[in-house]
């Protein structure tokens, strides 16, 4: 069971990810950004930042998928699409444009030691860690997809696509600051679906 001081620290440090990567994301960082005990590191993180990290990308898994497979369960496939850009639109306009995808963080970033050398090891974990989760991602959106009569091989390629490029538009919508990109892919995405639907059935 988590300590709500446990608790605080993760999402902390899911929140400093998101906004300035993993190598930038400091145990003392997170510490001042949650406003709790230095000792709390050592206690509930006893691996140090390694542990840390990889709660903190756990957690923001999660937080999409919780909300998504239930919304596909209780309205499909095109609900969840909703649902999963809505998510990110909060993320980046609440945050004004400053925060993306912890996730996609830690699967693009080199992983560096306190030293400042690489740690391949931690590495291929976070690469692990997020790759398990896109996958979660994409096998919700695909078993929604199946459920619409879409085959399992046209589901999975499109439940891809739909993780892909929802992924790489936060990107855009950060450079760009505006959730413009975010909105023209939205309507493509919902078309492709759509049309997938309509064809299966």
């Amino acid at each position: 069971m988590k300590t709500p001081t446990r608790s605080k620290m993760i999402a902390g440090a899911a929140d400093l990810i998101r906004r300035r990567g993993v190598n930038a994301t400091s145990v003392r960082e997170v510490v001042r950004h949650t406003e709790t005990p230095r000792g709390s590191i050592g206690h509930h993180f006893p691996r140090g930042k390694q542990q840390l990290v990889e709660d903190a990308v756990t957690y923001a898994g999660q937080e999409v998928s919780g909300p998504l497979e239930q919304l596909v369960n209780e309205r499909g496939a095109v609900a969840g699409l909703h649902a999963f850009i809505d998510l990110w639109r909060n993320v980046l306009e609440s945050s004004k444009y400053e925060a993306g995808c912890p996730v996609l963080a830690v699967a693009v970033e080199q992983y560096l030691s306190d030293d400042g050398t690489p740690n391949i090891k931690v590495q291929q974990r976070l690469l692990e860690l997020a790759r398990e989760i896109f996958d979660h991602w994409q096998h919700i959106l695909g078993v929604s997809l199946r459920k619409e009569g879409i085959t399992p091989a046209r589901a999975r390629r499109l439940a891809a696509l739909v993780v892909s490029s929802v992924e790489g538009t936060v990107a855009l919508c950060r450079a760009a600051r505006s959730s413009q990109p975010l909105n023209d892919v939205q309507q493509e995405l919902e078309l492709a679906l759509s049309s997938a639907i309509t064809q299966a059935r």
